[in-house]
């Protein structure tokens, strides 16, 4: 049995190593090639046609965006994500207009998303060092929390500080406008100081109807020859008179809503109240392009100082430089001017409401230089610095006005006495809480003490803002714009040959 089982394994096993042979045999493959009918689907006709409809597609589609964009408002001129510019149209053809690019004047810092930077005083002596020039800092030292108040001796060298000085000697000195008054036109201008209801109404009544319009007193604000009616008088009687249903005031509707006490020279106590004054020279020097090296350079610094963008700067009001000789004084005053719904910023007027009543100084900041010390006497004084509160009433104090420099500058809070090349800045606003200019901070109020002997230099570099944030940069771009189409202009006029000039004629 064992045999028979070995021999049937073994035949097994030659059965399955044979190779396997198929039934039948099958012919090689031969390579044929399918013929295919050409669909006229993908021809070069159809795909040309298909390419000029999608462009026309597109084009359609740019055409429609670039009209909303054009159609919207003025309020629309800078978008939320710091979009460029519109460009300057061409209207006579003639002379090209490109869009101003973002690199010049800085347009682009002028998004929603831009704000104005803000230092810390963190306390009343605390020193912080800055860099203004290469390889040096400065320290800066805070002298009051209210207003935010700093020092920076060394702020410029005594040689810098001689070339600003004769630079404005050659510009030529001018009186200031604010001057105090001698006796003979204190004396001619007594009776405004006591002008009464009627009189006043019939002053601003111009055609002397007997009745006062709107028109009327938009008319007298701008002409600026009325210093006794301030604006919280105007402000005063156009609230009567858009309370009126008339839209009119009678005689005796204005003394209802005119309180004479409220008149800006004199006090609720009846005593004249005395109003700014000053005596001094001033002049200005341009800062950009073409100016002296070291106003430049100057100017370069307060922007490294205040971390501000260059174009805030580039368009704020030139450097002010003035001169205090022997008793010359500035009465304490502010730099700048809170936001009213009737006022607005000289600076941004071109780009502003043409209804409103008057115009008035927006600044930001002040940054002073002292260009000389003084031997005696010419400090700059803050009357109310770092007072727990501010209350009008408490500048007059046992009958003397604080406000004035002549007679209380002793008894202001904080006093300083100028040191040439030491630098001052302060802000006159407070922040809005959301990175941009807010209401002005009344502990800014300051001025200059009589100089008792020696000359006393000062330059004054202002910021100017507006606190309207979308004002602003409408300024912005509207000076970018014509001061791009002015470049276009001398760029046509400069490739012009004079065999063109003369076919032109």
């Amino acid at each position: 049995m064992m045999d028979e089982a070995q021999e049937d394994l073994l035949e097994h096993e030659d059965i399955s190593h044979k190779p396997f042979s198929p039934p039948y045999n099958i012919p090689p493959l031969r390579s044929t090639r399918l013929h295919v009918q050409r669909s006229n689907v993908c021809s070069r006709a159809y795909f040309v046609v298909v390419m000029v409809f999608f462009h026309v597609y597109i084009l359609n589609v740019i055409a429609l965006l670039l009209y909303v964009h054009y159609n919207n408002g003025p309020g629309d001129l800078v978008s939320g994500d710091g979009a460029s510019p519109a460009p300057v149209i061409n209207t006579d053809g003639r002379l090209p207009q490109p869009a101003p690019s973002g690199r010049e004047l800085h347009v682009e810092e002028y998004s929603q998303s831009f704000s104005l930077h803000r230092m810390e005083g963190i306390r009343v002596g605390h020193v912080q060092h800055v860099s203004v020039v290469p390889d040096r800092t400065h320290e800066m030292r805070t002298l009051s929390l209210k207003p935010l108040l700093f020092e920076i001796p060394g702020f410029l060298s005594e040689e810098e500080c001689r070339v600003v000085v004769q630079l404005a000697q050659l510009k030529g000195l001018m009186d200031s406008q604010a001057a105090t008054p001698s006796q003979d036109q204190a004396e001619l201008n007594q009776p405004l100081l006591s002008l009464s209801t009627e009189e006043i109404f019939s002053l601003l009544d111009l055609n002397q109807d007997g009745f006062l319009q709107k028109q009327e007193i938009v008319s007298h604000s701008r002409s600026r020859d009325g210093t006794w009616l301030s604006p919280d008088n105007l402000r005063q009687i156009l609230t009567g008179l858009e309370a009126s249903p008339t839209g009119i005031l009678t005689l005796g509707e204005f003394r209802r809503v005119y309180d004479v006490s409220q008149r800006p020279r004199q006090q609720r106590s009846g005593s004249l109240h005395s109003h700014f004054k000053q005596r001094n020279r001033h002049t200005w020097l341009f800062q950009g392009s073409g100016s002296h090296r070291v106003l430049q350079t100057l100017r370069k610094r307060v922007i490294a100082l205040t971390r501000l963008p260059s174009a805030l700067l580039e368009l704020s009001e030139p450097l002010q430089v003035s001169r205090y000789e022997h008793g010359d004084f500035t009465n304490a005053h502010y730099d700048s001017s809170s936001s009213q719904s009737e006022t607005i910023c000289a600076h941004t007027r071109l780009a502003g409401n043409t209804s409103a009543l008057t115009e008035v100084s927006c600044r930001y900041l002040t940054v002073l230089f002292y260009l000389s010390s003084v031997e005696d006497g010419g400090e700059s004084t803050f009357p109310v610095a770092d007072n727990r509160t501010y209350d009008e009433q408490a500048l007059v104090q046992d009958g003397v006005d604080l406000t004035d420099t002549q007679q209380a500058c002793g008894k202001g809070n904080l006093r300083l006495t100028p040191t040439a090349g030491t630098a001052l800045l302060w802000y006159n606003h407070l922040s809005d809480g959301r990175g941009w200019m807010g209401e002005l901070d009344e502990y800014s109020l300051h001025g200059d003490c009589p100089v008792r002997r020696g000359v006393k230099w000062v330059a004054n570099s202002w910021v100017n803002v507006d606190p309207d944030h979308q004002q602003q940069a409408r300024y912005q771009r509207l000076v970018a714009q014509r001061h791009q189409a002015k470049s276009g202009m001398d760029e046509h006029y400069q490739s012009l040959s004079h065999s063109d000039l003369h076919l032109d004629l």
